[in-house]
């Protein structure tokens, strides 16, 4: 044991006055304050010097990113496209819009031969306007009605290599497999029984058939497909009426095509 343990001081006091902590190292009120500025100095100068750092970092990017660049950035950053604005577009193929096949359960006879057949509903407002027809001395005859996707591939592909067609050139005259209105069961192709001539050619337009339809056919739920200057582009076909008579057809045809009502001249 040394002497200081005798000293009469107890082992673990300090003294009151704080005499024997080096000078250097004491915290005095005024030693505090001026470290608390030094750090609200070193603080102020960080933040400062970030903010400078990000205008100048943001002018550099504006002024060596290409303008194209720039507002594919834009572009990306905006309001997406409603997803509907594109199906018309996404959805042709040559003109032609895709069309489901009906099934075979909706799909009655409207023909003596049993070959010919459209939807129910369809089929039954077409037979009601033939009577109309006929008791006015029009004889309406159906060509065409359903068709499969299987036989429209067939019919535009053969018929195409016999004429020696491009594709765009038969899609002048006939739609793509998966794209005719056949395809529905709500489509026809109508002729006049008087002047089987004019079946399927631009002159029926010059028959009592077409001139009675243009009068009568919209009574009976039915309209021409393509007019003349038609929206899709497709040639003028006056025979080929389809049936919008329905809540099912019409959304069929109308429904998210962007294809706009027919006007009357």
């Amino acid at each position: 044991m040394n002497n200081a343990e005798f000293s009469g001081k107890p082992r673990n006091s300090l003294p009151a006055s704080g005499e024997e902590i080096p000078v250097a190292v004491r915290e005095t009120p005024d030693a505090e304050s001026r470290k608390g500025f030094r750090l609200l100095v070193l603080a102020i100068a960080a933040v400062g010097g970030f903010i400078l750092l990000a205008v100048i970092s943001g002018l550099f990017f504006a002024l060596t990113t290409p303008k194209k660049d720039l507002d594919s950035l834009s572009s990306t950053n905006s309001t997406p496209a409603s997803p509907q604005s594109g199906s018309s577009s996404q959805n042709q193929v040559l003109g032609h819009l895709a069309y489901p096949e009906a099934p075979e359960s909706e799909l009655v006879p409207i023909s003596a031969n049993r070959r010919i057949r459209m939807r129910k509903t369809a089929a039954q407002k077409f037979q009601e306007m033939v009577v109309a027809a006929q008791s006015q001395g029009v004889n309406l005859v159906a060509i065409s009605g359903f068709r499969s996707i299987k036989e429209q591939e067939q019919l535009f592909f053969r018929i195409g290599a016999q004429r020696n067609q491009t594709p765009a050139q038969r899609a002048a005259l006939s739609a793509p497999p998966g794209h005719s209105e056949h395809h529905t069961g709500y489509a026809i192709d109508i002729g006049d029984g008087a002047t089987p001539a004019t079946h399927l050619v631009p002159s029926f337009e010059n028959t009592r058939a077409f001139q009675w339809l243009q009068a009568n056919a919209a009574r009976f739920g039915f309209e021409m497909s393509f007019p003349k200057d038609n929206v899709q582009g497709v040639s003028y076909e006056p025979w080929h009426w389809r049936f919008v008579g329905d809540r099912e057809s019409l959304e069929t045809f109308y429904k998210a095509k962007n294809i706009k009502p027919q006007q009357n001249p």
